[in-house]
């Protein structure tokens, strides 16, 4: 391989770390401030690391990792420290985000998701999650489960 194109392939790989990592640290900068991502009420999805374990799908029992914020970066829920939690995806006990959010994701993988409003706690919000809040979620899928 000649040096110039081990250069332009250096300099492909540096913006394209550089893009993620400015995404990753600041998705609303990237994304868009506004209540709701993208067309309103649209649903966000960036994978961040593809696992190689097995892919959720509807019915299965999750174990993810994950930390919460709203948009001015207050964390309003983590799984850090604790253990983390199982549930079934599909099954309606989760925010919609979640549900069609999750599925398609690799065991092993990281994904941030911007939720809007419409599909997490609407008007009505919850504990320290205000009305109309659109949420980021960073998941990690530690563990995919298929029911017998």
């Amino acid at each position: 391989m000649n040096k110039s194109l081990k250069t332009g392939i250096a300099v492909v790989v540096a913006l394209a770390v550089t893009a993620l990592f400015f995404i990753y640290s600041n998705p609303l900068a990237f994304f868009g401030e506004s209540g709701s991502i993208g067309q309103s009420g649209q649903l966000v999805v960036q994978d961040e690391t593809i696992g190689t374990g097995e892919e959720a799908r509807p019915g299965d029992i999750l174990t993810v990792n994950y930390t919460g914020r709203l948009q001015d970066g207050t964390v309003f829920d983590t799984s850090s420290g604790e253990e983390p939690p199982r549930f079934m995806i599909g099954a309606g006990l989760m925010i919609q985000g979640w549900e069609q959010g999750l599925p398609g994701m690799r065991q092993g993988g990281k994904r941030l998701l911007i939720i809007p409003p419409e599909m997490a706690y609407g008007e009505q919000g919850r504990g320290p999650i205000p009305p109309n809040a659109t949420l980021i979620f960073e998941v990690e899928l530690v563990k995919v489960e298929r029911p017998q």
